[in-house]
Formats: structure tokens, C-alpha cells, sequence
């Protein structure tokens, strides 16, 4: 079975989308913070050192070549607390003081950086055009430079990260032509992020997960009920009670229109009980009479040809009151034997001579109309055999119970096979009246498949025959 990534659900799918919604929002908010505190972070850093390289080459500009060496190397002497330009390499990080353990709360974000453009732009407005600049990653290995100090931000990283540091060589050509070299240090990876805000971020989230979903359980529930009410409808109009008018201002206008179109249809089957009462009375009775007057009369020939009219006018209003009746029945629903109620209908017909076949099982009982799905089958086994010499059952079980009735008859052409299901339809009159038909059977069964959720369709078998073929869907 294939995995579904997007839920089904609308309660699903309105969670999915808010999470969603919310945690791109959320990685969005970081990338933004993240950037910003690259830029406060490259900015300050790049500032500092810029400071530091122009106010050193403006002390050396005036000195020769020989003189320029000599005051690095007095510098290079003084004490540290100073933070001094000196020859050499980056010092190793010492152990970082007791009162710096909080730095270690730090994470970083991978973003990139313009330190070598946004280095070189503010020596050019330090310096003046005068003086040439170049800046590139230290070669290996590194030659002779004078090594600035990092800053106190980028001091405690370092010193909490010892030989991660990315070097750059930042050379300087006085107008003389002479040069000089000075090393800077920092912390690759984009700007350093607290722990603390990943925790905020976190918990953010979870709340509002937690919202979204009381929100949108609010939203489907009541739709929910609705979808529920609504199929129950369809199986049994006297069983559903009024909705409860609740939630959002458009679902309750929806529960309470559904409660208002329930209430007409309880009005409109009342009253079509009263209306099929008076009419069953009044069909019948005349029909009555007419079969007393009937067989008074000394004509045999006659008696016999009026006798069937009138079966066939008794037959026609039976299945008529039957059909406008229709879910009205009052038949509550339980938990059937499918393969014991088949087995009944197909000793039936077996009594009549009829050869009806059944293969597959139902795994398990179905919940449905006894009554009606006997009906139902009923009419349909019955055409199979009036019009196709034999009937052959197909039991399919699973998320729906599928049966199939086949016969070997001549079939039906495919622009009939839907308007059979037509009350009072004949696809061939002069058949149908031999046979007894009143083109309703069809129609019948249908109604009774989808009161039950279910559905009835007809087929032409390829060898020939037809395959009326009934699925009724299991409740989950």
C-alpha cells in the first residue's frame, strides 16, 4: 500500500499546512536574524581592523624601509595588554576566563560573507588612493606578517575554537614602494547565533502547533458530524438527531440549515405516508372489484385475458407503492449474513427450477437492511435468470462488499444500460410483460444501494451476458 505523505484528511491537511507555514516562518525569522548580526558582527570587526592597519601604516609612511623594520620590532616588544600589531603568527587560544563560559551557548548559521570586499573598501577610504591594497586567505606556509590582534567579540570565539580560524594577509604598498603584511584572523561560518534562541524558537513553535491544532480541531468537527449526519441520512431518516449549532459562524449556518432541510424531509415523508396509505386503498379496492365482476363472467376466454390485465395492473401498483415508499420503510439496520441470506435466495430460485450459482465468501457480516438487501438481490438474480437463463453470484470482500450477478443472456446495448435504471423503463415491452416486469425491479434495487452508501451499475460481459455488479461499503 503506498505511503501518503500529504494527509488526507481536511483536519490533516490544515495542520500539515499551518506547521508548515509556521516553521518556514520561523527559518525564515532566523536566516533574517542571522544576517543582520553577520552584518553588525562584519561590520564592527572590519572597522576595528581597519582602524588598527591605517593608524600603523600612517606611523610607518613617514619612516624609510630600514626604519619601518626597526619600529615592528620595538612594537613587537610591548607588552599585550596593549594589543600590539607583531610579527609572527596567531598565538595559540589559552583556556578562556571563568567569566567567558557563558560564550560557549553559541551556534552558527552557514552564510556567506564579503569580508575580503568590505575590508578593502574601507582601507581605500582610510588610506587614500595612494596606497595599494591587496587581500587574500594566507598562503602555506604563511610568510612573515604582522599579526593583529582580533577583536573582542571575534577574541572570545577564537579562544574558544583555537586553529578554526580563517587567516587573511592584508598587504599594504606605501606610495615609496615599500610594503607591508599584517595578518587578521576570524571565526568562519557566518555570525554566531545564542543557543537560547534555537530553545525560543523551539518552544515557539510547539505553542503554536499546539494552537493550530485546537483550532483546527474546532473547525473539523463540527464538518465532521456533519459528513456523519449526512450519510445517516441516506440510511435511516428517523435515527439522526438535530446537530448541534456550534463552532464558527459559517458552520453553524450550515448545521442549522442541515437541521432545517432534515426537519422538511421528516414533513415531506409523513406526508407521503398518509398520501401512499390513500392511494394503496383506492388502487386496490377498485381492482378488487373488478376481478369479482370478472369471474361472473361465462366467457372463459375473455375471463382469462382480463384476469391477466388485471395481474399485471395489481403486479404495476405493488411495485409502484413499493417504489415511491422508498427509504420510508421503517426497517432498522443490523448486522447481516451475506453468504446465509445468498444461500437463502438461491434455494428460492432452486425451487423454482432456476440454476443460480454463488462463489467467494463475505469475511464478515455487513450492517444493513435485511430486508431491503434481500430485495435488492432479489431483483436482480430475478432478471439474470428471466433474461439470461442462469444467474452466477461473485462475492468480493474487502473496504466495500462487491457482488456480482452475472447471467448468459443477450445483454443490454450500451446506450440502455443507464436508462434501464428508470422507473416504469422496458427495454423490450412485449418481453417484460411475458415475463411478468413492470420495469421496475431495477430501479428498486438501486434506491436500496445507495440507501445503503452503496452503488449499482450495469455491464456487457465481453463473452457476452450481463454483470449487474452492487457495492456496498463497510462503515468505518
Amino acid at each position: 500500500m503506498p505511503v501518503r505523505m500529504w494527509p488526507q484528511s481536511l483536519f490533516g491537511r490544515l495542520l500539515a499546512a499551518s506547521v508548515a507555514a509556521v516553521l518556514l516562518a520561523q527559518a525564515m525569522a532566523l536566516v533574517l536574524i542571522a544576517q543582520e548580526r553577520e552584518r553588525f558582527v562584519l561590520q564592527g570587526s572590519v572597522r576595528e581592523w581597519t582602524r588598527r592597519i591605517a593608524d600603523t601604516t600612517q606611523m610607518l609612511a613617514p619612516l624609510s624601509a630600514t626604519q619601518r623594520v626597526a619600529a615592528l620590532a620595538r612594537q613587537s616588544e610591548s607588552p599585550p595588554a596593549m594589543h600590539p600589531p607583531h610579527m609572527g603568527h596567531l598565538p595559540a587560544a589559552a583556556d578562556p576566563p571563568p567569566g567567558h563560559a557563558h560564550a560557549r551557548g553559541f551556534l552558527r548559521l552557514p552564510l556567506p560573507s564579503d569580508f575580503d570586499n568590505t575590508l578593502h573598501e574601507q582601507l581605500r577610504a582610510a588610506l587614500g588612493p595612494g596606497y595599494g591594497i591587496e587581500i587574500g586567505p594566507t598562503p602555506e606556509p604563511a610568510p612573515p606578517a604582522v599579526t593583529l590582534a582580533p577583536p573582542f567579540y571575534e577574541a572570545h570565539e577564537l579562544a574558544l575554537h583555537p586553529g578554526s580560524a580563517q587567516r587573511y594577509d592584508v598587504t599594504v604598498r606605501f606610495p615609496d614602494g615599500d610594503a607591508v603584511t599584517y595578518r587578521v584572523g576570524r571565526m568562519p561560518g557566518g555570525a554566531p547565533l545564542p543557543r537560547n534562541l534555537f530553545f525560543n524558537l523551539t518552544l515557539l513553535v510547539l505553542l503554536l502547533v499546539i494552537v493550530l491544532y485546537l483550532a483546527a480541531r474546532n473547525i473539523t468537527r463540527p464538518l465532521s458530524e456533519l459528513a456523519h449526519a449526512a450519510d445517516s441520512v441516506g440510511r435511516d431518516t428517523r435515527a439522526v438527531p438535530p446537530l448541534a449549532e456550534r463552532g464558527a459562524r459559517e458552520l453553524r449556518d450550515a448545521a442549522r440549515a442541515f437541521n432545517t432541510m432534515q426537519d422538511r424531509l421528516h414533513r415531506y415523508l409523513d406526508s407521503r405516508t398518509r398520501v401512499l396509505a390513500a392511494m394503496s386503498h383506492d388502487l386496490k379496492t377498485p381492482l378488487t372489484r373488478l376481478r369479482l365482476q370478472v369471474e361472473a363472467l361465462d366467457n372463459p376466454a375473455m375471463q382469462a385475458r382480463i384476469g391477466r390485465e388485471l395481474d399485471e395492473m395489481e403486479s404495476m401498483v405493488r411495485e409502484a407503492l413499493a417504489l415511491f415508499r422508498g427509504l420510508d420503510d421503517g426497517e432498522p439496520a443490523s448486522a447481516l449474513d451475506v453468504d446465509a441470506l445468498l444461500a437463502q435466495i438461491r434455494e428460492e430460485f432452486s425451487d423454482m427450477g432456476a440454476t443460480v450459482t454463488i462463489t467467494g465468501h463475505a469475511l464478515r457480516p455487513l450492517t444493513a437492511k435485511p430486508q431491503a438487501l434481500k430485495r435488492c438481490l432479489t431483483n436482480l438474480i430475478a432478471n439474470a435468470v428471466n433474461f439470461g437463463t442462469r444467474a452466477d453470484i461473485h462475492i468480493e470482500d474487502g473496504a466495500d462488499l462487491v457482488i456480482r450477478v452475472r447471467d448468459r443472456g443477450p445483454g443490454i446495448p450500451e446506450e440502455e444500460l443507464e436508462r434501464v435504471f428508470e422507473p416504469f423503463y422496458r427495454l423490450e415491452s412485449s418481453r417484460n410483460r411475458d415475463s411478468g416486469g413492470t420495469g421496475l425491479g431495477l430501479s428498486i434495487a438501486r434506491d436500496i444501494a445507495q440507501a445503503h452508501g452503496g452503488s449499482l451499475l450495469l455491464a456487457n460481459l465481453p463473452g457476452g451476458g450481463l454483470e449487474a455488479t452492487l457495492r456496498l461499503p463497510r462503515r468505518r
